[in-house]
């Protein structure tokens, strides 16, 4: 008997909501990358992307714990002489809802050709509404 390795063509991709209204940016990003790497597949293989399809929606209402909104701080540089720029995270969320979780995600996602391409398959909408009905998403809850 030999081990199974599933190929690509093997993979059948599906679509997931995600509803982040409330949550811990935290655990919406971890439970999200885990699902976009494939490893709630029962298919996981580490040297393939069996991932699905993810959307999240109402990305501007999730939380940060603690006094994270006024202390967290991200961070870009230009790499020119004097050019860090530094946003807070409550600032962040106000001027760019989505892009708290994009990059709490990113940085959940191998840092490989591969994990760059797991990404794209990351959909977030700051409200309740999004583009991909056609594609008959399931809802998923959060799980802790």
């Amino acid at each position: 008997m030999s081990t199974f390795f599933p190929s690509p063509e093997d993979v059948d991709r599906k679509w997931y909501v995600v509803d982040a209204a409330g949550l811990p940016i935290g655990r919406v990003s971890s439970f999200v990358a885990s699902i976009l790497m494939g490893k709630r597949n029962p298919m996981y293989t580490p040297h393939l992307d069996t991932g699905d399809h993810v959307v999240v929606i109402n990305a501007d209402q999730v939380v940060y714990t603690g006094r994270k909104s006024k202390k967290k701080v991200y961070r870009r540089h230009s790499m020119r002489p004097g050019g860090l720029t530094e946003v807070r995270a409550d600032k962040m969320l106000e001027k760019h809802p989505t892009r708290p979780l994009e990059l709490a995600v990113k940085g959940m996602l191998p840092k490989t050709k591969m994990g760059r391409k797991m990404y794209t398959k990351l959909h977030v909408y700051a409200g309740p509404e999004h583009v991909h009905q056609a594609q008959k998403p399931e809802s998923i809850a959060v799980q802790a």
